[in-house]
């Protein structure tokens, strides 16, 4: 193996690689829209596809399938970790969900309001939601590149904000952001969710059915006029997570595939390399619930294609004279970068302050820990992915998204700088903020 690949390969191991991409996907969509490859960008922007027959066809321009479809997909793993830590997690329980759950719904009621004192009564108002969430992405980047200085209760606790996060997005987009509904098409998507769920039911283990099942559903939700995304939550949550196999039976198994396996080699034995074969994907299929099967298998092309594919389409924001003049003169821009660097820190802040106060109060409250939880909540301000999914369901004016996505950007910025200088500081004294000081979960 060369360097270079050796290299290509360590990188894509490292829990910072990610954001890394994340923001290098922003910066060449910063660049292409600001040179002389702009038209080009546009117009490859608007390429229509068509997908379907020729009865029920659905033809949208990539930027749309990239959102509608293969965000679908970034929606279903993170219906897919929510549903695992609502049954093995973090939020498995009252006790251990409470404090990062409530921190998160403050952190989430703040800069809507924030955002709504900006712009109520104007046409920017439906962006309401825009700063709501936190992307998950670039916070564990950035908590990578702080290395071991963190301490793992400190990754739990943003990580579960995060998560419950994006099920507030989640819900808001389900209920806010769909406009009309088709009831047929509704309808379909209906019978598709009982035929996952009869599959839940008789504990289907194989994958294949429920993905068959949730393209259709995919397909009847975004007919129906509420939001794609939605189906790959809906799809998410009727996906197995038990093991039926026990232990011990796996172990038998694999020891049978095995010596088939050595069988197989010997022309004496009559033993096929298939049934072997059979024998040793059978054992690995039911080591793991569905659910954690399909959640590796779809960690790396969300993480490494689908998200950096959604910010270059997005963010090829165009530094134009005049729209960076109005942009800052304008209430969308200022309510999305108050409602994220400084809405989200206050809610995330205050949540915490009020649970230690007169809740949690045997829990350590040093300087340092305060220190901690208030980089912790700057963090919370990085809300790109999320936010600019937010303003295309928010406005159909591209001069909107412009101003709206020119606050995401300052605010997102803004945070991770912000977050990073106060938690390098806040760590420099690791004994003072172990796990043996505070428990958050």
């Amino acid at each position: 193996m060369s360097n270079f690949t050796q290299s290509i390969n360590t990188f894509f191991k490292k829990d910072s690689a990610p954001g890394i991409l994340l923001i290098f996907a922003t910066v060449l969509a910063l660049i292409v829209a600001n040179t002389s490859l702009r038209s080009f960008y546009q117009e490859m922007m608007q390429v229509t596809f068509g997908l379907g027959f020729e009865d029920i066809n659905l033809s949208k321009p990539l930027h749309d399938w990239v959102n509608d479809g293969l965000m679908a997909l970034f929606f279903l793993l993170v219906g897919l970790e929510i549903k695992s830590e609502l049954k093995f997690g973090r939020l498995n329980s009252f006790k251990s969900a409470v404090f990062p759950v409530v921190a998160a719904i403050s952190g989430a009621v703040f800069p809507a309001l924030i955002f709504f004192a900006f712009n109520q009564g104007t046409d920017y108002i439906n962006g309401w939601a825009i700063p709501m969430a936190t992307d998950i992405a670039f916070v564990i980047g950035i908590i990578a590149m702080l290395g071991s200085r963190m301490p793992s209760w400190a990754k739990v606790f943003i990580t579960t904000i995060a998560v419950v996060d994006d099920l507030i997005a989640v819900l808001v987009i389900a209920f806010f952001y769909t406009d009309e509904i088709h009831w047929s098409a509704l309808g379909i998507a209906g019978i598709c969710t009982a035929v996952l769920l009869v599959f839940n039911f008789r504990r289907v283990n194989r994958l294949t059915p429920y993905l068959a099942v949730g393209f259709v559903l995919w397909w009847a939700v975004l007919a129906s006029g509420i939001h794609a995304t939605i189906a790959g939550v809906i799809l998410a949550l009727t996906i197995p997570l038990r093991r039926e196999w026990s232990l011990d039976r796996v172990k038998a198994f694999a020891r049978r595939g095995f010596s088939l396996f050595k069988q197989a080699r010997d022309k004496t034995f009559a033993t096929t390399s298939p049934q072997a074969h059979y024998y040793l994907e059978k054992t690995q299929r039911e080591m793991e619930s569905p659910l954690k099967r399909l959640e590796r298998k779809l960690h790396g092309p969300v993480y490494f294609f689908i998200m950096p594919l959604f910010a270059f389409v997005n963010a090829g924001i165009v530094f134009d004279s005049e729209v960076l003049s109005q942009a800052f003169h304008l209430p969308i821009t200022w309510g999305t970068i108050l409602g994220l660097s400084v809405g989200k820190p206050i809610g995330v802040m205050l949540a915490i302050w009020i649970l230690l106060k007169f809740f949690y109060k045997n829990m350590p409250q040093t300087p340092e820990i305060w220190k901690l939880f208030f980089g912790i909540s700057l963090l919370c301000g990085i809300g790109f992915t999320m936010s600019l999914f937010i303003v295309n369901l928010s406005f159909d004016d591209a001069v909107l998204r412009e101003e709206a996505k020119m606050g995401i950007l300052v605010a997102s910025i803004l945070s991770g700088l912000l977050g990073y200088f106060v938690l390098h500081r806040a760590t420099q004294k690791p004994e003072a903020i172990t796990a043996d000081k505070i428990k958050v979960h």
